[in-house]
């Protein structure tokens, strides 16, 4: 578990009009687990396909919080992470329409947050993980990014 030093990138960009934004990927834990993430310290996210989840990686900006969702088994938000590299070319194909960007862990979160929770929320009843539940990288907005974190008993600066 990353500890609360961890927790102050959160903090706007800094240019004027430079708005961030916030993200959920997701992945099942039998091919790359929180905790394996957390073991490597950083990774790029490859293996999209869908052009939907593709765009959301090209919108993604450094800096940018995510939410790591345990797909399949758990069902479950795990974690925080952060955007360390915007978009750029996947090295596991040579297709050049597919990208990755680069994520850092930034903390796990206290509580995981079920998607039976979130189901339950009903100002989260928008939600990419619950409107389009096969999309795996879904934008949400700040305040969604809030609830979730007060619902795992996750807190994190300056958001």
């Amino acid at each position: 578990m990353l500890g609360p030093s961890a927790l102050n990138f959160l903090s706007p960009r800094g240019g004027a009009g430079d708005i961030m934004n916030y993200w959920l990927v997701k992945q099942e834990p039998s091919k790359y687990s929180w905790e394996q993430f957390v073991r490597d310290k950083e990774t790029y996210w490859d293996g999209v396909r869908n052009y939907q989840a593709r765009n959301n990686l090209k919108a993604m900006k450094k800096g940018d919080p995510v939410l790591f969702y345990h797909s399949v088994v758990g069902k479950e938000i795990v974690g925080v992470a952060k955007i360390t590299k915007e978009a750029y070319p996947d090295p596991t194909t040579e297709d050049d329409r597919w990208v990755v960007v680069d994520l850092k862990p930034v903390v796990t979160m206290k509580n995981p947050v079920t998607l039976e929770d979130i189901k339950s929320r009903p100002d989260l009843q928008t939600i990419a993980l619950v409107k389009q539940s096969r999309l795996s990288v879904s934008p949400l907005t700040k305040k969604e990014f809030k609830i979730i974190l007060e619902m795992g008993n996750t807190k994190i600066k300056e958001i």
